[in-house]
């Protein structure tokens, strides 16, 4: 899941100050040394596939480190090559030709050819969600040119292809088996050397084609909750705590021996509506329970202070976010009006379904339910196991939370969560008017023109999507005194830690 601001502060103890020992200083990197590193999940929520979706932010570490994508997140620009060593578009921005890094090996000694990368992304294309992780791509428009190029060609113009390519292209030989997929060799940093339940060992790739891995091994252990997690890294168990959450930054802020690492702006927390059909269709109704929020409070109880208000518009680390756009503020008022023009039931009480996979997550829907209940809304909170949450109740709720560890790119969560041919469309909403805007927004070449017209899609989806962002969290990584080249980014960009390193 989708999953990826700037890390703003790195220093032990005291998350305020902005320091450089997480990134390692002026020290020079030493080579070696096992870093254990603690990541969330649910044992019933595993996967292995790395087509499949990843629930768990400890299968998505793992997959990270042993697959490649062809780009990756980066910071200017927020697209980087990776397993793609560069890409060349056509004038009409249609056909892209993406060439395979020099020197790519899989884990088995074989080179990347263009077959395999051109078989993983049909793979990839034929699941679930594959439409809106390869927006515009049709598997028989995905073809390979010799041996170390792919050509993409889109149904329409696309001028930020190369961005939609990060996150989940992860890339597998050619042929691979459903079977076989949890036992096919990467391309990536490191290897696997054995997985157990969750947890794996991963060993450093010596050939690995991009830049030196210090580290000779990464063990990742999953946990089921932050405190859990947190409770381990105060008592040395592991040396990295990822994703914990703001309850445990407070937890840790005294210990001078653990690093606090901030990442404003990091993580969209969302109520989804949805708009397709049910009691929460009526863009009244759903405009009612966005002024019903008092997002400040939102902001200062569940993250703890650890985050901003957010304006209903996903993608705020985008450097083309619409800061003009008015904020929303509560009205209860208002809402009372906007609910009684819909004729909206509030003798009834709406079930609003979430899950505790992350931290915040649940508290932000019993606060949720709390403040809407002054306009008239009753909202009874149901908790359900991750496994249950995913197949049941993700893009088929009502009224459900949701989550995303990617935040710099308005254009993402667009082509993911909400044009009309989404595979992630998670309230449901058709909206000839937005699908029309984003394909002019992308299918301009000039940048500058481009941000005009997202600043027009975002007040689309400002005033009728289905969702209700009062709030980005902060990304809070807690981190043992010696662990030094910890990632830069935020999201998806903290599973890169193949620059990691341990200080002697």
């Amino acid at each position: 899941m989708g999953a990826t601001a700037l890390l703003a502060a790195c220093g032990g103890g005291d998350d305020a100050e902005p320091a450089g020992s997480a990134t390692g200083g002026s020290e020079k990197p030493r080579k070696g040394g096992t870093l254990r590193v603690g990541a969330l999940g649910r044992p019933g929520a595993i996967t292995r596939d790395p087509h499949g979706s990843q629930a768990n932010e400890s299968d998505y570490l793992i997959i990270s480190l042993v697959y490649d994508t062809l780009t990756v997140p980066g910071a200017k620009p927020n697209t980087e090559p990776r397993l793609a060593a560069g890409w060349q578009p056509s004038a009409d921005l249609k056909t892209w030709k993406f060439k395979i890094a020099p020197g790519a090996k899989f884990h088995d000694g074989s080179p990347v050819t263009a077959k395999d990368v051109v078989f993983s992304l049909k793979r990839l294309r034929a699941t679930p969600s594959g439409a809106s992780r390869l927006p515009g791509i049709q598997a028989k428009n995905i073809t390979a040119e010799g041996t170390d190029t792919v050509v993409l060609v889109s149904d329409y113009a696309n001028a930020e292809l190369p961005l939609l390519t990060r996150l989940t292209t992860f890339v597998v030989p050619d042929g691979t088996t459903d079977k076989d997929i949890a036992k096919a060799p990467g391309t990536g940093p490191f290897k696997l050397d054995w997985f157990r339940s969750g947890n794996a060992r991963l060993v450093r790739n010596d050939d690995w084609y991009g830049d030196e891995v210090h580290l000779d091994a990464i063990e990742v252990k999953i946990f089921e909750s932050p405190q859990a997690m947190a409770n381990a890294l105060l008592a040395g168990q592991i040396d990295l705590a990822s994703n914990v959450g703001a309850v445990a930054a407070r937890t840790a802020k005294a210990r001078t021996d653990v690093q606090t690492v901030r990442r404003p702006n990091d993580m969209a927390m969302p109520i989804v509506m949805r708009t397709a059909d049910g009691p929460f269709a009526d863009p009244k109704v759903r405009e009612a329970l966005r002024l019903a929020v008092d997002r400040k409070a939102m902001v200062d109880q569940v993250l703890s202070g650890y985050g901003t208000v957010a304006n209903d518009i996903l993608g705020t680390g985008d450097p083309a976010y619409d800061k003009g756009v008015p904020q929303r503020t509560r009205d209860l008022a208002q809402a009372k009006k906007l609910l009684k023009e819909a004729g909206f039931d509030t003798s009834r009480t709406y079930e609003l379904l979430t899950t505790e996979d992350i931290s915040g997550l649940a508290e932000s829907a019993t606060l949720f339910a709390t403040q809407v209940r002054e306009a008239g809304v009753k909202v009874k909170v149901v908790k359900q196991e991750s496994a249950v949450f995913w197949d049941r109740t993700w893009l088929k709720g009502d009224l459900y939370t949701s989550y995303w560890g990617t935040n710099d790119s308005v254009v993402f969560f667009a082509s993911k969560t909400m044009v009309s041919e989404s595979g992630q469309n998670e309230a449901g909403w058709k909206s000839k008017e937005f699908d029309a805007a984003y394909q002019k927004a992308i299918g301009t070449a000039d940048a500058a023109r481009r941000t005009q017209l997202l600043k027009q899609l975002q007040q689309i989806e400002y005033d009728s999507s289905g969702y209700l962002l009062w709030g980005m969290a902060d990304g809070i990584d807690l981190a043992g005194a010696k662990v030094r080249g910890l990632p830069t980014l935020p999201g998806y960009g903290r599973v890169q830690l193949e620059g990691a390193w341990l200080a002697s």
